[in-house]
């Protein structure tokens, strides 16, 4: 038998990650993406592979390497997908059986995203277009024809207002959400929709929709008549949009006009999915109860207009996919999808450590669970065959295909895309837990043993704690735990109060209350830990987190000496400083701890970690991407000055060009930096 060695942060490298599946109603086969490392190690390349629905057949299908988002026509003779084409993402189109890839589309800023038409002749994209201060009627603006190589430029070579020299220019903004994580500061466009004709060879647009607001999500009417989408349109313009955290549904006609409002709710409203009679549109949608820790469910409403029906109301669980994995990166989730009677919709839904499919019943009479096994499902596709393709990972494995037979409730695996790597790599199993927290509350976790772990031996021991916190750690893989495992550590992890996955109730519980119940929490799966697995060593434990679980790291070396050493990751530290240098922070920061700097300043200083800056006594390394926009570098700063100005053990790491979402979709070369940084403080600060 061949000897297995232990993950390394390298791995990384040679890992690669699958999503995607569309099936061609032509001839059945699946497409799906491929994404790997790029050969320099500085970021990713993707490629669309194409198979039989039994797995045989997988091949390379396009020869790009930023090849993504495929999509079938409706008759399966034509895929379509997104490639860079001059640093923009276009639409290209290649023939079910083969050949060269065509562009379709130029169009200035590129396509965000796209849907077929149910008669396969015309293409519905969401692009980016100039905002000006200057709102344009509906009737105007959607009777223009307008042309890809016309459309309007970035403003870089205009020249300033003042006369002088074309050259740097001051950013004006007048908007309070002017900068975001994912897109940094506002490029002074509007995402919206225009209506792509194949028939007319790409020769022009019709923009469908303008204005000063945003397309979300958008849908054709099986008959190809109307569009629905979601946005926030504000009608009164004495109230701020940017204030307003819901959206409402609305359709229009295949031209863009008569536009219709749906709802008139203070829901955030999400994946959209029309009845295949038309009758009906389903959504997820969070109706904003317990405003951000509002689990999001699963509705109908009438296309024409009427009352709004919760489908999943007897399952106390949030629809979607809400698992945390340092495997994926804002990849985009499946949606309802109706079967083909139109008497049920598939969707997932996150629970107790599992993300699976459930169908409920379109008149909202019943739900049944359709997939089994601790796994992750992130996607799927209806094979209309009574089956379902599913992308699907475990605690061994970071995603593969797998067709699901719907009655007989068992899976084909269809491919096994790491089997090269996997076969030199011992993994170590997560065995899950659950006990009982001091005030009776029910508390899921996880233990990995060490990689080559002695019976009769004590080993070292990280907490790992997620962010969100709204989130949840799950029965799917994690590079960096398994290195740690690798590296001689038990890992525990755990879902404190505030995640998803145990019911309304659970999630709300850390709203107004950081550092208390789920501070205990992780502190009650630490004692259950060592109590029940006699190889943790409790005078050797270490802890990280990131985010929400880097704010709770910063906290837990404030409040205990039990950890001989700490990591630090994209945290908070100071709830006063956040709240105006976050891309969410004025909102979250009212929402989660319940204040605002001018009128609960001591609330704010009481729930932050640097007001018990001078009780640290762990030993913290701080990791911080320089362009994160969500929990800002400042937070960092603060938090390694005021240390290293106490005396205590610290080291900053700053990672240039990096955002929120470094671990899980950085640069591949600084995500290794990350993950060896981890593992040598622990190394340098807990004895081995």
């Amino acid at each position: 038998m061949q000897n297995k060695r232990g993950m390394l942060s390298e791995d990384l490298y040679r890992l690669t990650w699958l999503s995607d599946p569309v099936i061609s109603s032509f001839n059945g086969r699946i497409a799906y993406v491929s994404k790997s490392v790029n050969e320099e190690n500085s970021g990713y390349r993707s490629h669309i592979r194409l198979m039989e629905q039994d797995g045989s057949g997988d091949i390379p299908f396009t020869s790009g390497d930023k090849d993504h988002s495929p999509a079938w026509s409706p008759d399966g003779t034509q895929l379509a997908f997104l490639r860079q084409y001059e640093d923009k993402p276009q639409i290209w189109m290649i023939a079910a059986l083969g050949g060269e890839a065509q562009r379709l589309t130029d169009l200035a800023h590129g396509v965000n995203s796209f849907v077929w038409s149910p008669d396969g002749q015309r293409i519905l994209i969401r692009s980016s277009v100039e905002h000006t201060d200057v709102e344009h009627t509906e009737d105007n603006a959607l009777s223009n024809t307008v042309r890809a190589d016309n459309a309007s430029t970035s403003g870089k070579d205009e020249q300033p207002a003042n006369g002088g020299k074309a050259g740097l220019q001051a950013a004006i903004f007048n908007r309070l959400n002017y900068k975001s994580d994912a897109g940094g500061l506002w490029n002074n466009k509007r995402s919206h929709l225009f209506v792509y004709n194949i028939g007319h060879n790409g020769t022009d647009l019709l923009q469908l929709t303008s204005g000063h607001y945003d397309i979300g999500e958008f849908a054709w009417s099986p008959d190809g008549n109307e569009i629905a989408f979601t946005a926030k349109i504000m009608d009164d313009n004495d109230v701020d949009p940017d204030l307003i955290l819901s959206n409402n549904l609305y359709v229009i006609d295949a031209a863009g006009q008569n536009r219709r409002k749906l709802t008139t709710c203070e829901w955030g409203i999400y994946d959209l999915a029309y009845s295949p009679d038309g009758g009906c549109i389903a959504f997820f949608a969070s109706d904003r109860s317990y405003y951000n820790a509002t689990i999001a469910r699963l509705y109908s409403i009438p296309a024409a207009g009427g009352s709004i029906t919760c489908l999943s109301a007897d399952l106390d669980r949030p629809l979607g996919h809400g698992a945390i994995s340092d495997m994926r990166s804002n990849i985009a989730s499946t949606g309802p999808i109706f079967a083909a009677d139109g008497s049920s919709i598939y969707s997932l839904f996150t629970s107790e450590g599992n993300v699976h499919i459930a169908r409920f019943a379109a008149d909202a009479s019943s739900y049944e669970v359709i997939t089994t096994g601790d796994r992750e499902i992130y996607q799927f596709a209806d094979a209309r065959n009574g089956k379902l393709i599913v992308a699907s990972a475990d605690l061994t494995h970071p995603g593969d295909l797998f067709a699901w037979d719907i009655e007989a409730k068992m899976e084909t695996r269809l491919t096994n895309c790491n089997e090269a790597l996997f076969s030199e790599v011992e993994i170590s199993l997560p065995e899950t837990f659950w006990f009982k927290a001091g005030d009776g509350w029910d508390i899921q976790g996880w233990i990995l043993t060490p990689i080559g772990y002695t019976a009769g031996t004590k080993v070292p021991t990280v907490l790992e704690i997620h962010g969100g916190p709204h989130a949840m750690y799950a029965n799917t893989f994690m590079h960096e735990f398994q290195l740690l495992a690798a590296n001689g550590y038990a890992v525990v992890y755990t879902n404190p109060r505030g995640g998803h996955g145990y019911g309304q109730t659970f999630v709300n519980a850390c709203r107004g209350d950081y550092g208390g119940k789920d501070y205990s929490d992780l502190m009650e799966t630490v004692d259950y830990a060592v109590s029940t697995y006699d190889f943790i060593d409790s005078s050797r434990l270490g802890v990280t987190g990131g985010s929400y679980g880097g704010f709770m790291t910063n906290w837990i070396v404030g409040h205990t000496d039990r950890f001989k050493a700490a990591v630090t990751q994209r945290s908070i530290s100071n709830w006063i400083s956040f709240y105006g240098v976050s891309d969410i922070g004025h909102f979250f920061t009212e929402d989660q701890i319940g204040g605002n700097p001018w009128n609960d300043l001591e609330k704010l200083w009481k729930h932050s970690p640097l007001a018990y800056v001078e009780q640290v006594q762990t030993p913290l390394l701080i990791l911080h991407g320089e362009n994160d926009l969500r929990c800002p570098i400042e937070q960092a700063e603060q938090l390694f000055i005021a240390l290293k100005r106490l005396g205590k053990k610290t080291q900053f790491i700053r990672f240039p060009s990096s955002n929120h979402e470094l671990s899980r979709g950085g640069n591949p070369g600084l995500r290794v930096q990350r993950l060896n940084h981890i593992v040598r403080w622990f190394d340098e600060h807990i004895e081995k």
